[in-house]
């Protein structure tokens, strides 16, 4: 991925959405964009017009912990850990090659610990999207996406590929959103993943909905919410989920998916775990039977 133009497109997408009333600036003269003007950014970060605008080409060489966050405040980034990925990924180095990641592995422990989570449904995901391991009533949860024969599951190809993902998902164009962002967010920590970019061309080849919101620049995730999702089994689930970071496992993560208690989707999801143990069991007979 080209870096400058990631810096570019990021300053420039996130300053097009801050008017002046906002920023407490007085509004002067015809605006041909919407937004704030370069000078009103280097003026509210405390730094020259000339500055800011290197900085906004792409030159991020040498910039100081202290202009990013008056940058990020004068943006009023939400994301501003994104901005901090970007300049620090911009820093001259000798030249890196794009790279595959050598293979996930999920460490036998941490399958023992989805397999003990039996309430809820729970899965190791990476900041690519993968689903790498799951519980059972994890892979039940989401038999949609382990429909695909491709392996490892990936929920971002489900979401923009995959014309099941809009029934599956209720609130489809949140999860689309919250997709890209993510995806957005490991290219600015990682930019010189491979796997990563390959993943990023293919879906911006084959989505225009994917091209769209990949363009808007938009870096955010959250650690904890609410999915709605429509099971072709059990129908509609309203779930809590959280994420679990496993700092032995860099860039590993647990997800976790429950109902509350006395709720609807709490009797779908039990049943849906009754569900997968039937599945499960009859599969395993029809291996005994052919070994």
């Amino acid at each position: 991925m080209d870096t400058k133009k990631e810096i570019r497109d990021f300053l420039t997408s996130r300053r097009a959405r801050i008017t002046p009333e906002q920023a407490g600036l007085r509004s002067y003269g015809s605006r041909r964009v919407p937004g704030l003007r370069r000078e009103e950014v280097a003026v509210l970060a405390g730094v020259s017009v000339p500055y800011y605008t290197r900085l906004e080409r792409g030159d991020m060489s040498g910039v100081s912990q202290s202009v990013l966050e008056a940058l990020a405040r004068a943006l009023e980034l939400d994301d501003a850990a994104h901005l901090f990925d970007l300049a620090r990924a911009a820093q001259p180095t000798v030249a890196r090659p794009r790279r595959r990641r050598a293979k996930q592995r999920v460490r036998p422990e941490v399958q023992w610990t989805l397999d003990a989570i039996t309430g809820a449904a729970a899965f190791v995901g990476n900041q690519r999207l993968d689903i790498l391991a799951a519980n059972q009533l994890g892979r039940a949860l989401f038999s949609e996406l382990y429909a695909a024969p491709a392996r490892p599951v990936n929920n971002a190809r489900f979401v923009f590929l995959d014309p099941r993902a809009e029934v599956f998902y209720g609130d489809w164009e949140r999860v689309a959103g919250e997709c890209v962002a993510i995806l957005r967010w490991a290219a600015g920590r990682d930019p010189d993943d491979r796997d990563l970019s390959d993943l990023v061309g293919e879906l911006a080849t084959h989505s225009e909905a994917f091209r769209t919101r990949w363009a808007a620049h938009d870096v955010r995730f959250h650690n904890t919410g609410v999915k709605h999702l429509h099971h072709p089994e059990v129908g509609e689930l309203s779930l809590s989920y959280n994420r679990l970071d496993l700092p032995a496992d860099h860039g590993l993560t647990i997800f976790t998916y429950a109902a509350e208690p006395g709720s609807r989707s709490e009797e779908a999801l039990k049943l849906l775990g009754s569900w997968a143990a039937t599945v499960d069991s009859a599969e395993a007979e029809r291996a005994t039977d052919h070994t």
